[in-house]
């Protein structure tokens, strides 16, 4: 009898997290079970989420739009909370994975 994977939700912060290193992350969270939802947040008409939008297709990662409005602000984290609270809340998830160099994702993860 196959064993029951644990379903996982992932969301990457594009604008704080390296590219570079998706494969490991996505590796390790292998070990967890398996990922269903894939969602990556910034603004993707800036040049420097290129090596990130370069991934999207290849690892079905959905890309989510958050223009620079305001220089300095955090708009793509607020968004990327928000659609993880809706995923915890509407989706049978188990896991919820956050993919950044961000220390403003401790509350949530807490």
């Amino acid at each position: 009898m196959d064993e029951i994977k644990q379903k996982i939700a992932l969301f990457i912060d594009a604008d704080n997290a390296p590219a570079g290193k998706f494969e490991d992350v996505l590796s390790e969270v292998a070990n967890y079970g398996v990922v269903t939802i894939r969602k990556a947040y910034g603004n993707w008409k800036s040049p420097t989420l290129k090596a990130w939008e370069e991934l999207l297709h290849e690892y079905a990662i959905q890309p989510i739009q958050q223009y620079d409005l305001t220089k300095g602000k955090n708009a793509a984290d607020i968004a990327m909370v928000i659609d993880a609270m809706d995923v915890m809340y509407t989706k049978q998830i188990d896991v919820m994975c956050f993919v950044s160099s961000d220390a403003d994702f401790t509350p949530m993860v807490t």
